[in-house]
């Protein structure tokens, strides 16, 4: 698939609600739910004011950006609320800080330093490995769900998305999703419960003893992440796919990184940023506009009527196996973006090992952001002309 139409730069593109946005607002999905549902049921979160709050963020983002620049829960963060049992007050506060490291370095031109100093190759690296991380999990975690059955399940998903990727007219994700709500209601008889509660109460700003330890224990793993795929990389994939599209600058995705968690840790909502894997997704199931992104918004206002009274019941509504194909997707996409730098082999064996490591080893994004930068600056430097 190719980027959109050219613009004229400084343009405003419309937004769309067509059958490709609706497509495309579940393109990221199967990297959403499973973090988002973890974080609420270990750090006992109020599910409602998460899925209002989530759900609010998307709205404004697809308005403001009006391409598919969707919002997503922070990986890194996620994964260790989730493996560490953190609580929702650390959580919180994680999240602040966050923000607030983010903002310093949109104001005081650090995101526009690390853009001069960080080459390409390191920044298709990190997408890369987060290509091939997204696919593990694919196929380690979600498919292998609902045992031969389950396989069956994505082998079926999978083939109508290759069967309709070039037919505009039937995008993929709204075929793909009914199957798995068919598989859900044969599974589950009559369905699981759901019901409907009221957001709770806001947490308010973090103590200062919160946010020390939501600093070291979130902040600190995850910053490095966000600056390779959140910032750099989310910027070199809005370029790529959306050339012709009102220029993306690093300080403006900055802002909107760092508002977003200031806002969303006082109201009880989740650490979130943006990244190149969710617009790798939106735009592989169709989307072209901010479109997806507000639908994708509404959904999460709808889950928050529909399974706020038990936040796991949104879990067995979308079965792993097709979760699975909507990641498998996804990571192609961003792994199809290597082709950039495989002209030269010195360049791609350094993207594949930089990939290699980012998803691999502990703090492997920030080694791989700063290792990789340091190798390319001496390894690919051209050599003097005589």
């Amino acid at each position: 698939m190719t980027g959109s139409a050219s613009r004229p730069y400084g343009s405003r593109p419309t937004i769309s609600f067509n059958a490709q946005e609706w497509s495309g607002a579940f393109g990221d999905l199967g990297t959403d739910l499973p973090l988002i549902v973890g974080m609420i049921v270990t750090a006992r979160l109020d599910a409602a004011t998460v899925f209002v709050v989530y759900g609010a963020l998307q709205l404004c983002t697809g308005l403001l950006y009006r391409i598919p620049m969707p919002v997503q829960p922070l990986k890194a963060v996620a994964a260790i609320v989730i493996a560490g049992g953190v609580s929702r007050d650390v959580l919180s506060a994680g999240g602040f800080t966050i923000g607030v490291l983010m903002l310093l370095l949109a104001l005081t031109g650090g995101l526009a330093w690390l853009q001069r100093i960080v080459p390409a190759v390191v920044v298709r690296g990190i997408q890369l490995g987060l290509g091939l991380q997204l696919g593990r999990l694919a196929l380690e975690k979600f498919v292998p769900q609902d045992g031969p059955w389950g396989y069956a399940l994505a082998a079926l998903a999978l083939a109508i998305v290759f069967a309709v990727r070039d037919k505009p007219k039937l995008p993929p994700a709204l075929l793909v999703l009914p199957l798995g709500f068919v598989w859900a209601a044969f599974r589950w008889g009559t369905g699981p419960a759901l019901g409907f509660a009221a957001p709770g109460p806001a947490l308010g700003i973090p103590t200062l003893a919160a946010m020390q330890q939501g600093f070291l224990l979130l902040a600190l793993p995850q910053i490095a992440l966000s600056l390779g795929n959140s910032v750099l990389a989310t910027r070199q994939l809005a370029m790529d796919l959306f050339p012709g599209r009102a220029p993306i600058t690093l300080p403006r995705i900055g802002l909107t990184y760092a508002a977003m968690n200031l806002v969303s840790a006082p109201l009880g909502g989740i650490p979130v940023c943006h990244g190149s894997g969710g617009m790798a997704g939106h735009y592989a199931f169709g989307a072209r506009t901010g479109g997806s992104v507000v639908l994708y918004g509404f959904f999460w206002f709808a889950a928050a009527l529909l399974a706020s009274a038990d936040a796991r019941a949104m879990l067995s509504l979308f079965p792993g196996p097709i979760l699975g194909v909507l990641l498998v997707v996804e990571a192609v996409t961003l792994l199809s973006l290597v082709k950039e730098v495989s002209g030269d082999p010195r360049s791609l064996l350094l993207a594949l090992l930089l990939a290699l490591i980012a998803p691999s080893v502990p703090y492997g994004y920030a080694v791989a952001l700063v290792g990789g930068t340091l190798v390319a600056r001496v390894w690919l430097r051209p050599a003097p002309t005589s």
